[in-house]
């Protein structure tokens, strides 16, 4: 636990901040809070990756462009950006890829001297290849359909990459371009499925799955012949959709096969978890290295020679939220074990030491997202880089690159010597940097006895123009998943700043079955969707008022997305003070569940509420309707503003009109932000204006500032 509303921003080096200018203004000197314009200009930074020998850092930088006005974000275009490790800090970072280029996924070769990276700028998504230090990009591949992702060979001499192609198709990709133009040019509209999934996330399903291939780099104005990863015998989607990368396959050290994690897409795709690691070798069957476990195993990384592969896997089938614990399998013998079992965090991406004795991951730990190295040998975890949420990382030798946020700042990224990780070096700016005359709220860990006695963690943020003796309105924020955390990171959704930037207060309880808190504690929501997290709700909130003074309990708005969204419309019935009245001023439910005996029938990935319920809702009726809060409606009398995305398919629209229709034959107080291109998030930067402006606007209106 931190002290008292300590900042845990980094600081960028006085020379780096000087040349570019970005100085912080103090506090005293800042005009006003973060608004979601800020918030939408600030430029994003991604990716980092270190070429072989540490010399040089390569990272994606997202800029917003074309803007015409306050209200007009413009349109975002990314680069990739070069900073040479070897000089000092008055060598700011400088563009890497052509002005006009969008691109991302960056990649050196094995020898520093090419990089590689995706960009559509050819008219569809294709793999270009540049030399490292600048130059002309070259087209690598000319495949007729877009290229989702791609690894270099050991070697640089072939690429895996993966296209959205039929499964009946093989590796005929002229049979699925001529496909998908007949189905451009059908008179009718109809589609025939005959199991599910028919959607997923945001899009319906049409046939294709993402499928790995194998080709030699373009060299001239044609496409090197390509061989398919499996010959098509296994079907599924690698990477995964909808949210699957590179991450989930690998090439080994001599570049003659491939390990890739996959699911069949068989009809109980819908309702099952289970991905498994195969092996592809051309000339060879395909190898299921994982077929012993009927849970998750995914991101493979190969030993240096070849002879182990350490991947992450969990261990309970049908449940997203169990933890990943790390892995390592012998290749000859086929034996198996874990790395760190008494470790009770949930490992993210692996990267391998160069020594080949350490896994770095990250994990989700007690509110924040540090860095950890894991001796493989032993087991023994240590904490590397600690406050905050780091969100992605390199290793190259001794040099570690990452990107990190905080409750004050987006991602940066920094750089550091593993031997000392704590000496880092900022090579891009802060938001206070880039942001001078904003000040941000000053933020605080804090704990209390929510259910059963059990110690459950918050966060506060005061107001970003905070005076002592003086009392604020609050946001409640609700966090969903509801295997998830609000912790200390940044958001560009739901960010607490642009809340303290309006003058608001900001309250966040991590409920039982949050994530980071140990397996058990995330384990406690299931089946409990309306009991514990409302206690803990609770108490934290009684707990929040008693140890911050400033906190006024009597103007206060709850809200919250997803499983928040549930909770919200959970409390309107279910949570009220000993006089009977409502314990918030308003409410805010973003595509939140309102049935949840309509979401486990109408929603896509059917393993979450089976697992959530105990079941299918024929199988199970009364755990789905313990907790509904479609039963409690006649208790409503807070007003709420309901947001809707049309192509929400994890959460449907349907759950959110029947909150809103519910609303209005009550006669409450209500109103309803619909987004007919938006889907469980608000992404289009000028939809996030509206949606922000939308949502302070009710806060306004019900608790003042």
């Amino acid at each position: 636990m931190k002290p008292a509303f300590l900042s845990t921003s980094p600081i960028l080096p006085l020379a780096l901040a000087a040349t570019l200018g970005l100085l912080a203004a103090s506090p005293a000197e800042a005009a006003r809070g973060l608004d979601v314009r800020d918030l939408q200009k600030l430029d994003r930074v991604s990716s980092p990756v270190l070429s072989p020998d540490g010399a040089f850092v390569v990272f994606a930088r997202r800029e917003m462009q074309g803007a015409s006005g306050a209200d007009d974000p413009g349109k975002a275009a990314t680069a990739l950006w070069i900073r040479d490790l070897r000089t000092r800090d008055l060598a700011p970072p400088k563009r890497l890829t052509p002005v006009g280029w969008n691109v991302n996924s960056p990649a050196f070769s094995d020898d520093g001297k090419t990089l590689y990276f995706l960009s559509a700028q050819s008219g569809s998504q294709q793999v270009y290849a540049m030399p490292a230090t600048g130059g002309v990009p070259q087209q690598a591949t000319r495949f007729p359909l877009d290229v989702g992702s791609f690894k270099v060979s050991p070697g640089g001499r072939r690429l895996a990459v993966s296209l959205a192609v039929f499964p009946d198709c093989g590796a005929d990709l002229g049979c699925t371009v001529k496909r998908l133009e007949e189905r451009t040019q059908a008179k009718a509209s109809g589609v025939i499925h005959d199991q599910l999934l028919v959607r997923h996330w945001d899009t319906w399903q049409d046939g294709r799955h993402n499928r790995l291939f194998v080709t030699a780099p373009a060299t001239g104005k044609a496409q090197p012949a390509s061989v398919l990863v499996g010959d098509g015998g296994v079907p599924g989607n690698v990477p995964s959709r909808p949210f699957g990368d590179d991450s989930e396959y690998a090439w080994s050290p001599d570049g003659k096969s491939i390990v890739f994690a996959m699911r069949r897409a068989d009809r109980q795709e819908a309702w099952s978890t289970n991905f498994d690691l195969y092996q592809f070798s051309e000339g060879q069957p395909l190898r299921n290295l994982t077929e012993g476990n009927p849970a998750w195993d995914t991101g493979p990384v190969f030993s240096a020679d070849g002879g182990k592969l350490y991947y992450r896997a969990m261990k309970r089938a049908g449940f997203e939220a169990d933890r990943f614990g790390l892995m390592e399998r012998d290749l000859a013998t086929g034996a198996i074990r874990e790395i760190a079992p008494d470790w009770d965090r949930s490992a993210d991406g692996i990267v391998l030491s160069a020594d080949g004795k350490t896994l770095y991951t990250t994990a989700q730990d007690m509110g924040q997202h540090p860095l950890f190295a894991v001796d493989i040998a032993t087991g023994q975890v240590q904490k590397l880089v600690g406050d905050g949420t780091v969100t992605s990382f390199d290793i190259a030798g001794d040099t570690l690159a990452f990107t990190r946020n905080t409750l004050r700042s987006g991602d940066q990224v920094f750089t550091a010597s593993l031997a000392s990780p704590a000496a880092q070096r900022a090579i891009t700016p802060s938001a206070g940097e880039a942001l001078p005359d904003v000040a941000f709220g000053d933020y605080e860990q804090f704990s209390f006895a929510g259910w059963d006695g059990a110690t459950v963690h918050g966060y506060v943020v005061k107001p970003w123009n905070y005076e002592e003796g003086r009392k604020y309105p609050v946001a409640f924020l609700i966090h969903g998943g509801p295997q998830g955390s609000f912790g200390d990171g940044w958001s560009y959704r739901w960010n607490p700043q642009t809340y303290a930037g309006q003058g608001y207060a900001v309250v966040m309880i991590d409920f039982h079955g949050s994530t980071g808190y140990g397996q058990a504690f995330t384990d406690a929501i299931s089946g409990h969707w309306g009991s514990k997290p409302l206690v803990d709700l609770q108490k934290g909130w009684a707990a929040a008022q008693q140890q911050y003074p400033f906190l006024d309990g009597g103007k206060a708005c709850a809200l919250g997305a997803s499983y928040g969204g549930y909770m919200t419309n959970w409390i309107a019935g279910n949570w009220f003070e000993a006089d009977g009245s409502a314990p918030f001023k308003c409410l805010v439910t973003h595509n939140g569940v309102f049935d949840t005996r309509s979401m486990g029938v109408v929603t896509e990935e059917l393993w979450f509420t089976e697992w959530e319920f105990g079941g299918t809702v024929a199988a199970n009726p009364e755990a789905y309707e313990q907790y509904n809060p479609a039963r409690h409606i006649h208790k409503w009398k807070t007003p709420m503003l309901v947001v809707a995305g049309q192509n929400d398919f994890r959460v449907p629209i349907d759950q959110s009109l029947s909150a809103f229709t519910a609303l209005q034959r009550a006669g409450i107080e209500s109103r309803l932000l619909y987004f007919p291109d938006e889907n469980h998030w608000v992404l289009k930067p000028a939809n996030s204006v509206l949606w922000h402006d939308t949502v302070n606007a009710w806060l306004k209106q019900h608790i003042g500032q």
